[in-house]
């Protein structure tokens, strides 16, 4: 057992004083299992291509030994590294904008985040900025749309209600900028700008994976906060109030921080469908937890932007797909799923 922790009814409690944070077995267990998932899902990804390398060659070849090295260290691994930092960043993303909201509907896709992005990098295609823009004016124009949002939904309090429909309504507007900016374009700029908003892994390596990884290296004590804060996110607002929590104050600073991971992911990767939307739900149900676990949303977001990202590749092979349309497939069906379940609820 870890040094300092407790067991209290199925939980433990690790860390003492201000450090403290509880850990449930459950949640643990469930994290073990999607770990070993991943890496399962990273070995067979890492194998299967034009050549094809067993699991144990590719295990080989990660550890420098073998002919397989150059193939999967060299041009497959950067994308799959990439792929699960950008699963991991919108699985967070998910559960921060769900837990605040109250809503499984919430995510960085519903509430214009991807949007702003995506005009953002439109922009800077169509206008010959050059790819060293791209990123940096697609991460500027996610957090733009979001200062929208909230500003929107500021004057009635950050209601989770009227936070949701601010962000459709922000969404369905920039997506119309965007796309009256792809037909008034250029015709090659605005294919090339379709296919990012695709979301795509094609092309990235460690450079992309550093950009994500080091930001969420950085925001790791604060994503600890996070967990400890979004335990009062559930209550209602009059009982947090009630315990003293400053609830508008909470809600802004944990939506920020959902805000900037959403459009760190958006920026590298494209509009990546649906990963932000399922995955914490899905780790939800997992957990059995009333809110969305923090550690096992990013787990599962991993898991499902690598899965979809290999049957994206190979399923149509010759033709890869880009992972986002696969995603987007995806997330029409699950979308329509929710609705009815909450209907019938």
């Amino acid at each position: 057992m870890v040094k300092g922790a407790h067991p209290v009814a199925g939980r433990l409690l690790v860390g003492r004083g201000t450090v403290a944070f509880v850990v449930r077995r459950r949640s643990a267990v469930v994290g073990a299992v999607l770990v070993v998932l991943t890496a399962v899902a990273a070995v067979v990804s890492l194998g299967v291509g034009s050549t094809f390398v067993a699991p144990p060659d590719v295990v080989r070849a990660l550890a420098g030994d073998g002919p397989f090295t150059v193939v999967v260290q060299n041009l497959r691994l950067p994308r799959i590294t990439v792929g699960l930092a950008v699963g991991a960043l919108l699985g967070l993303s998910g559960a921060l904008l769900q837990s605040i909201s109250r809503n499984p509907l919430a995510s960085p896709d519903v509430v214009g985040v991807t949007q702003g992005a995506g005009l953002a990098a439109t922009f800077a295609m169509t206008a010959g900025l050059g790819t060293l823009w791209l990123g940096a004016g697609a991460l500027l124009g996610g957090l733009a749309a979001a200062a929208a949002v909230f500003a929107l939904s500021f004057r009635y309090g950050l209601a989770a209600h009227r936070f949701v429909l601010c962000g459709i309504a922000v969404a369905l507007a920039v997506r119309a900028l965007t796309e009256v900016i792809i037909v008034s374009g250029d015709p090659m700029e605005g294919q090339r700008a379709q296919v990012w908003l695709a979301g795509s892994l094609a092309g990235l390596g460690y450079a992309e994976a550093r950009v994500l990884l080091v930001p969420l290296l950085v925001l790791l004590p604060v994503l600890l906060w996070a967990g400890r804060a979004m335990d009062t996110t559930a209550l209602d607002d009059d009982v947090a109030r009630g315990l003293g929590v400053r609830v508008v104050g909470r809600r802004v600073a944990l939506g920020a921080v959902a805000v900037l991971l959403a459009a760190l992911a958006t920026s590298q990767a494209g509009a990546v469908d649906f990963v932000a939307l399922a995955a914490p739900q899905l780790a939800r149900r997992l957990v059995r937890a009333e809110r969305p676990p923090l550690a096992c949303a990013a787990l599962t977001g991993a898991l499902l932007t690598v899965v979809a990202d290999l049957v994206a590749r190979t399923a149509f092979a010759p033709v890869q797909l880009p992972v986002g349309v696969l995603t987007a497939a995806l997330g029409g069906p699950y979308l329509l799923w929710l609705l009815v379940r909450r209907k019938k609820a």
